[in-house]
């Protein structure tokens, strides 16, 4: 752990320059630039809304806010894990010519993750007072669930890193796996409302996105109380993710190159 502890401080101003030039990259040859990051999450916010609040008539209060709210949360663990899978391989050149400890590839690509996210929190905030949310002081537990949601979805990317170098149809068992993880984890449904006793349990609780997605809408829409408790248990076993894929990767980054 010291030793990747050091090689964040050591790595993280590169972390950063690669975030901002993947960034600028991204919207270098379109027209609408950086609208991109806001057109986007909105529209598919708009057909979610349309779809499930519309024509099948979802009566849950603040239902746009309530799906944005779930999308947020969705897009970013989507991100993060999808992308980890292959993160290696994608970077052949750089891992072959250079050393840099692997996970600070997945540290760099976090970071653009976490900069769209914080623009779609911004447009969240909009929408919640547009649709007129009561806005009180339960709402800023809204950072360490993210917190929460960013060391999780990091020590999942870590271990699917290390083992998508060597397993080649890792990338199309993890798209089925958050295929059924999406439609499970309520983001265009309460998962409260449409299900009961132990299935509603298991899902809020063996689902760790449906989980934080339940206590990110309690605390941002409906002024309640995040659960401590299954916060706190799911912190823990965030941590011990990431403590498996850094021994994981400090293990085997040295023969990454020789495989790919």
């Amino acid at each position: 752990m010291k030793k990747f502890i050091s090689n964040i401080k050591k790595y993280h101003k590169y972390a950063v320059r690669s975030a901002k030039a993947e960034l600028q990259s991204e919207v270098a040859d379109s027209y609408l630039n950086w609208l991109w990051w806001i057109i986007e999450p909105v529209c598919f916010m708009l057909i979610y809304t349309f779809i499930f609040g519309y024509v099948f008539q979802n009566k849950t209060p603040y239902f746009a806010s309530f799906v944005f709210v779930g999308l947020t949360a969705w897009d970013f663990f989507n991100r993060m894990v999808k992308g980890s899978v292959r993160l290696i391989v994608s970077n052949r050149d750089l891992v072959k010519k250079v050393y840099i400890p692997k996970y600070i590839l997945l540290l760099s690509k976090s970071y653009t993750y976490v900069f769209k996210m914080m623009i779609s929190i911004v447009i969240t905030f909009v929408l919640m007072i547009f649709q007129g949310v009561h806005l009180s002081w339960h709402i800023f537990f809204f950072i360490p669930i993210n917190v929460i949601l960013y060391i999780l979805s990091f020590g999942i990317g870590m271990i699917l890193m290390n083992y998508g170098v060597t397993v080649n149809d890792l990338g199309n068992l993890i798209n089925v796996l958050l295929r059924m993880v999406f439609y499970l984890s309520g983001i265009f449904y309460n998962i409260n409302e449409r299900l009961s006793g132990t299935l509603c349990s298991l899902l809020l609780r063996a689902n760790p996105v449906a989980m934080l997605m339940n206590e990110l809408r309690n605390t941002m829409l409906y002024n309640q109380l995040p659960n401590f408790k299954w916060l706190a248990i799911w912190l823990v076993i965030a941590l011990i993710l990431n403590a498996i894929g850094i021994h994981l990767i400090h293990k085997n980054e040295n023969s990454y190159a020789k495989v790919i």
